[in-house]
This record gives structure tokens, C-alpha cells and sequence, in this order.
């Protein structure tokens, strides 16, 4: 029997498998969600076979879906590394970079500047996302190297430390542990706490960092943008722990970081990539150039 099945229908399939939910994919694929319907019904009636269990908030596979999920990643995978193996041929090159929010507007500009300088035919898509989703993707083959904290649960990908981070206590520039001489973890406990949500991977260093110290502090807010948290510090809504590398970008008189009494909270960024996936010469490019450009900040 032959199967006329086309490769975006397959990547259609996959998407919809991975969110578990039509109208999330269809926004992530900028589709439609009727077009994105038809394209999965178009392959269950090839495949004469449900893939999905449709429910009222949620899709989930059928055991023959689950069978062609696997078979439908093999076979995008093998195309993907097939084009990419064929584009390194040419003088071009293209690498899909992720980067966790709290690294990706802070670090990558300067790498990047430091990347492109080196290897101007290379092109670099970024793409920003959440540590759990970045993992998913770089497993799924959707990006080549990611850049994120750890630590870093995942099987059958590689990841490679590239530097450990200080987190710096933030308060307002009129607040009264300015002028302590030191900054203690239980100092900090009795404040309103700014923080980023859950979805964020340093929200889970900062708790883990006070649970060790045995604190708590109270969050009043949770927020998905570093800036934002750093704007709701300045205005007096707390007080908050961020990165080194976001103090060195923050020219605002409102706000004074502090280092912590040992030990320093700290926070590790590593670099992540798929073994089992097709390596092009640019993107072991991409992971040289980070190690000698951490080695030299």
C-alpha cells in the first residue's frame, strides 16, 4: 500500500503530540486550527487509524498514535540531518540556538557579536524558552545547542558547564539593609519577596539556596520578566535575588545589589545538545566558541 503523506503534515502530527492541545499548536505553527485539524484527520484516514482521543480541553495519543510518534520523529529527524548535512556543503551555515530568559538578553548579545565576528556565513536563529521546554526541544531536534542553568534533567543529551554565576540580593536604593554590613540570609526573610513564577529555572535556585540556609521568605508577587522584577524592587514591592550578569546591564540609580554572606548563592549555566543528532561543523563550531569566550570573560 502506498502513503502519500507530506513532511509538514508529519511535523503538524508532532506538534500537536508534544502540546496536547490543537488550538497551542496551531498557534505555535501560526496555522489555523481548522487547517491544522484537517491536516491530522488527512493522516488518520491514510493511516485508517485514530492517532488522537479527542477530549474537551486536551488531545491525547491512541497506542497507534504513540507507534507513529516515534516513526514520525525518526523520519523528520533523518530528513532534518539529511538537509543540514547537505546545506554544510555550501558556504552557509544555520544553527538554532536556545537560551533560558534569565541568560538569553543579558549574555547572548556579546556572544553573539563574538560569534558572527568569527564566522560571518553562519546565521544563528535564537529562540527563548523555558529550561523544560528547551530540553524537549533539543531532544525533538527542533534547535541544535541550548544555553540554560542547571540542573538539567535529561536523558540522552549532553550538556557541558560553562560558568558558575553569583546571585545578587536587589533592594531599593532607600531600603534600610543597604548600609548592613552584612547580608545574611535570615536578614532577608522578614521582606516581601519579588520572584519569577515556577516556569523559570531560577526561581528553583533561589528556593533551593533558601531551603539550604533554612529561610523563607514570603513572595507577594510572582512575574515572568527579570525586568519586570527588577522595575517592582525600584517602586518598593519587595525585595529580590537576580544574576550578576543582569546587575552589569542595570544603569538605574534605583535599585543597589548586594552580595550575600558565605555562602554566596550561586547558579550554574551550561550548555545542552542532542549526541545522537546530526553535528554540523558550525554548531561544534558554536560550542567552541562559547567555551573560549566564557574562558576569557
Amino acid at each position: 500500500m502506498r502513503y502519500d503523506i507530506e513532511f509538514h503534515h508529519l511535523e503538524q502530527f508532532v506538534a500537536v503530540a508534544r502540546t496536547g492541545n490543537f488550538t497551542r499548536a496551531a498557534a505555535e505553527l501560526n496555522l489555523s486550527q481548522s487547517s491544522l485539524s484537517r491536516a491530522v484527520q488527512k493522516l488518520e484516514d491514510q493511516i485508517g487509524q485514530p492517532l488522537f482521543e479527542r477530549k474537551p480541553r486536551e488531545v491525547v495519543l491512541t497506542d497507534h498514535g504513540e507507534l507513529f510518534l516515534e516513526r514520525a520523529k525518526e523520519i523528520l529527524k533523518l530528513a532534518e540531518d539529511t538537509f543540514s548535512a547537505l546545506s554544510e556543503a555550501g558556504r552557509h551555515g544555520r544553527i538554532r540556538l536556545g537560551a533560558i530568559p534569565t541568560v538569553a538578553p543579558y549574555f547572548l548579545p556579546r556572544f553573539l557579536s563574538s560569534f558572527a565576528k568569527a564566522n560571518p556565513d553562519v546565521s544563528v536563529i535564537v529562540q527563548e524558552d523555558t529550561t523544560e521546554n528547551l530540553v524537549k526541544r533539543c531532544s525533538h531536534g527542533e534547535i541544535d545547542l541550548a544555553i540554560l542553568a542547571m540542573p538539567i534533567i535529561a536523558k540522552y543529551l549532553e550538556s557541558e558547564v560553562l560558568f558558575d554565576e553569583e546571585l545578587l540580593l536587589v533592594v531599593p536604593a532607600d531600603h534600610e539593609l543597604v548600609s548592613r554590613d552584612l547580608i545574611t540570609p535570615e536578614a532577608v526573610e522578614e521582606f516581601p519577596f519579588v520572584t519569577l513564577n515556577e516556569a523559570h529555572c531560577l526561581a528553583d535556585n533561589i528556593a533551593s539556596y533558601c531551603r539550604q540556609q533554612s529561610v523563607q521568605p514570603v513572595s507577594v508577587e510572582r512575574i515572568s520578566q527579570l525586568t519586570t522584577v527588577q522595575e517592582l524592587v525600584a517602586l518598593g514591592h519587595g525585595v529580590s535575588i537576580i544574576p550578576e550578569m543582569a546587575r552589569q546591564l542595570d544603569q538605574s540609580d534605583r535599585r543597589v545589589y548586594r552580595s550575600f554572606d558565605a555562602p554566596e548563592p550561586m547558579r550554574t549555566v551550561a550548555m545542552l545538545w542532542n549526541p545522537y543528532r546530526y553535528q554540523s561543523k558550525w554548531v561544534k563550531s558554536m560550542r567552541d566558541h562559547l567555551r573560549e569566550f566564557v574562558s576569557g570573560e
